[in-house]
């Protein structure tokens, strides 16, 4: 098939990748003069009904996700007989591969990236779409090491009688697929939110938790076994993120994130606590983990008491450490540590949202959610207006930011909604103008860090240039010292 031309302008370039219904090539668009990944029906299934309606199905699925998080669908048609689909293309690695490359991720680069994740899935969920083949093989990173979520080429509507597939039809790889779709029962969001659980598992520990040499021996043990605990593979995981899994991952539906949307804020609170020093190890966090079998019961109960003498040792050794730090700093406890992060020694920089900016609209973007963008709850979020074209509308909107006394040397923002570029300006006042750049733009992530050259005075702004989504959520705003 290389070197051939498919609907007179997509010339294929070079095979990427070939799977049980279809190929996919780099291609390129000789019309608009870009590359193009391009998925091409067997020709063997050509004659089957089902699977052309199946793969003309995930084109008018994907067509209706507009997220930076999935890839877009540009074409679908049909070539002597041929059906294909048109993606933009995606010049990276898979998710799978980089694991492969790197074995376990670092806790926050996992999180980061199951948060992209499971942000494409939860757009496709509110349209109706569940994805039923999440892995990592179907995740690809662009140049920025950004996530997007591609293959709905199994994907089922919410809505039964528009799916394709029916109950007792088992689709999907085994080694990520949900106990209700390995035993041909019915599917819905929370079907994805296993497969999630798994992949998060696997960028969390280097492998998955049910290997296997055949498909129906790893789907039973999905149905029937109880999964490791990530901190058998990898003790340094906080805990909170361990029972993130173990909630995800659990046999029954009902004891799982009821949605994608609730387990990606879980995802984004896991990813604030880590940079609360030692958060994990006196955070008390309920969640409906799965059974545990009686060897790992017994373990931990064994290691529970022998722990217990060394505790207590360590709690009364810290005490007088602390006692003894309060008298050689004069008595003043501020003294050994900030609570409040204000000005002082050792003091964090801090900075307050205190007002929205839209000069070229109406003067102001959601001002009564301002504060939120620096409230410390990454539950709650600041966010900009929905725009169709927002780069023909407006050159960018902006979050006010009040540094006080202080002098930040980096902004940290945090967003679920990754994929918006940005940059930090100043300005004189909360009002504006904020003209100076005093960090260049770049694209935010699920965690973004904005370097601040020189001293760039007290007012600040993020200021939002490109909204490919078409909105823009910032869920925390802290500063670096």
């Amino acid at each position: 098939m290389v070197g051939e031309t498919i609907a007179g302008r997509y010339d294929l370039e070079e095979l990427a990748g070939r799977g049980g219904m279809s190929s996919v090539y780099r291609a390129h668009d000789t019309l608009l003069e870009r590359d193009v990944a391009l998925k091409l029906l067997h020709d063997f299934h050509g004659a089957d009904a089902d699977s052309i309606e199946r793969f003309r199905r995930e084109a008018r699925a994907v067509a209706q996700l507009s997220h930076p998080n999935i890839v877009t669908v540009i074409d679908r048609g049909e070539d002597d007989g041929r059906q294909f689909i048109v993606f933009e293309y995606v010049d990276g690695e898979n998710l799978k591969e980089l694991v492969q490359r790197e074995g376990p991720l670092p806790v926050r680069r996992a999180l980061e990236l199951a948060i992209e994740v499971g942000e494409g899935l939860a757009c496709a969920h509110r349209h109706g779409v569940v994805h039923r083949d999440v892995k990592p093989q179907n995740v690809l990173l662009n140049g920025d090491g950004t996530a997007k979520v591609t293959d709905f080429g199994i994907a089922r509507s919410l809505d039964v009688e528009k799916g394709v597939t029916q109950t007792g039809t088992v689709l999907g790889t085994s080694n990520y697929i949900a106990p209700e779709q390995a035993s041909g029962m019915p599917v819905d969001e929370r079907t994805d939110v296993y497969s999630l659980g798994v992949v998060v598992y696997e960028l969390l520990t280097g492998e998955v938790p049910f290997p296997g040499e055949n498909f129906v021996a790893v789907a039973m043990r999905h149905v029937h076994e109880d999964p490791p605990s990530v901190l058998e593979q990898r003790p340094d995981v906080p805990l909170r993120v361990a029972n993130l899994v173990d909630r995800a991952l659990a046999k029954d539906p009902d004891d799982r994130f009821p949605a994608m949307s609730s387990m990606v804020d879980e995802l984004r609170a896991c990813l604030a606590g880590l940079a609360t020093p030692d958060a994990d190890r006196t955070m008390i966090v309920p969640s409906r983990v799965v059974k545990q079998s009686k060897p790992r019961r017994e373990r931990a109960a064994r290691g529970r008491r022998s722990w217990w003498p060394v505790a207590l040792l360590l709690l009364g050794l810290a005490a007088v450490a602390a006692v003894a730090a309060w008298a050689l700093l004069g008595g003043d406890p501020a003294g050994v540590v900030d609570r409040d992060g204000g000005a002082g020694a050792g003091a964090a920089a801090k900075v307050t949202a205190v007002a929205s900016y839209d000069p070229d609209g109406d003067g102001q973007e959601h001002p009564e959610a301002v504060a939120r963008a620096t409230d410390r709850d990454p539950s709650t979020y600041w966010t900009t207006e929905r725009y169709e074209s927002f780069s023909q509308t407006k050159p960018g909107v902006g979050l006010v930011l009040d540094a006080g006394d202080t002098s930040p040397s980096a902004l940290v923002v945090q967003s679920s909604t990754p994929g918006f570029t940005a940059e930090i300006r100043s300005g004189g006042s909360a009002e504006g103008p904020f003209d100076k750049v005093v960090s260049p733009a770049k694209a935010v992530g699920a965690s973004t860090e904005f370097p601040i050259q020189g001293d760039p005075g007290r007012y600040l702004t993020l200021w939002i240039t490109d909204l490919p989504g078409g909105v823009g959520r910032v869920e925390e705003v802290s500063a670096r010292g």
